[in-house]
């Protein structure tokens, strides 16, 4: 089981991973050395707001903010389950 996601962590893209829109697959994809990862469309909406700056909670502030539709508290497990798992696969970092 992951660790749970601090509100506070400021999360990253891990160093020469990019993430890229793929107009011909009509997706986010995470690129990296060795290959590339094709990300859902909720995948792709939070690792584009991982900015370096913005911590986890205003992550989730603006996910809410874009996207009112969704439960606020389904959206936030969401994303914390996300990032612990993006974390674990080793595609994000954080200092």
């Amino acid at each position: 089981m992951s660790a749970p996601v601090d509100s506070r962590t400021v999360y990253r893209l891990r160093p020469g991973w990019r993430l890229q829109w793929e107009e011909a697959q009509g997706r986010h994809v995470l690129l990296y050395p060795e290959g590339m990862v094709q990300l859902n469309d909720s995948a792709g909406a939070i690792l584009s707001l991982l900015d370096g700056e913005r911590d986890v909670s205003a992550l989730i502030d603006e996910l809410t903010r874009r996207y009112p539709e969704a439960p606020s508290g389904e959206l936030a497990q969401d994303v914390r389950d996300f990032l612990a798992d993006a974390s674990q696969q080793g595609w994000i970092h954080h200092d």
